[in-house]
């Protein structure tokens, strides 16, 4: 009896030990719903607002995905009705994948509706550094549509949703979609920073056509709409009144000149705790103005 009391003790602890080993560091088999999927089974999202670009950032994980021999973070997908699968996210990961190589990668099989797979794609790229204005525009369109078919929200309580969770006011949300409403070449001039984040959302309420007549003005006199300039035209084309010859004046009236700032250290440093460095106090003001401009600031 003691001998068969002394077993059963030792199968208990073996058991224990494994639980606490499992809990630690995790199975040794994959997690339930991850497959390897071969990559030309992979279909990018359907309107995928994120742009993939060949750089320097994508070259650095191919590389990475070159010396581990795989992808570590899987990607997420569902099944299309044709065939294969559509990623939800991922979509670096597989040109990455492809770059390095490999013919597979590691996804998680998910069956979502339409409006949960805009929501999760949005969700998993939306906090990305150095997003453009077009990709944040057109991400946000489509979170701020597939948030509207779950329920009868209004646009500005749906707005604010999103910035909450963006880390974005809801009005500069309301912004971000508007540009939208740009034609491909003052949207890409935005992209490029040539046009202001503010001019750009201002330009957006002209007709399309509109557009396209400024945009030749613009290339004709090699001039681009500051903020003054680009809320003088939005008010001409709501008044119906917009031109190429109104246009034109407008894009040739001379702007103001800028007078230096010189800013003042006894000003300045009791603002900030003692042993920030000239240059950790240049950042922080530049990127609280940059976030009062897109939020409407300006003279």
């Amino acid at each position: 009896m003691g001998n068969r009391a002394a077993q059963d003790r030792k199968r208990v602890t073996d058991r224990i030990k494994m639980a606490g080993f499992n809990d630690l560091f995790g199975s040794m088999e994959k997690p339930d719903g991850i497959q390897e999927i071969r990559l030309s089974e992979l279909h990018p999202f359907k309107n995928h607002p994120f742009k993939v670009n060949m750089d320097r950032e994508m070259e650095a994980l191919a590389e990475s995905i070159r010396q581990h021999g795989r992808v570590l973070v899987p990607g997420t997908a569902r099944k299309r009705e044709e065939g294969g699968y559509e990623l939800v996210s991922g979509h670096r990961r597989r040109e990455a994948a492809k770059l390095a190589g490999l013919s597979t990668m590691p996804v998680i099989i998910k069956e979502m509706t339409d409006d949960e797979a805009v929501l999760e794609m949005v969700d998993s790229n939306i906090q990305r550094e150095n997003l453009l204005y077009s990709e944040k525009a057109f991400a946000y369109k489509m979170k701020s549509e597939a948030l509207k078919h779950q329920g009868s929200r209004k646009e500005k309580k749906t707005a604010d949703e999103i910035g909450g969770e963006a880390g974005e006011s809801g009005r500069n949300i309301q912004r971000y979609i508007r540009l939208t409403e740009l034609t491909g070449e003052l949207l890409s001039l935005a992209d490029q920073k040539k046009l202001g984040f503010i001019p750009a959302v201002d330009l957006s309420y002209l007709k399309k056509e509109e557009q396209e007549v400024l945009y030749k003005k613009m290339q004709e006199l090699g001039a681009v709409p500051d903020g003054r300039q680009a809320s003088e035209l939005k008010k001409y084309s709501l008044a119906g009144e917009f031109s190429g010859s109104v246009a034109g004046l407008i894009l040739s009236k001379e702007k103001p000149v800028r007078k230096k700032v010189i800013l003042k250290p006894e000003r300045i440093n009791k603002f900030f705790p003692e042993g920030c460095s000239s240059m950790e106090i240049e950042d922080t003001i530049y990127r609280l103005l940059e976030k009062w401009k897109q939020e409407g600031g300006g003279m």
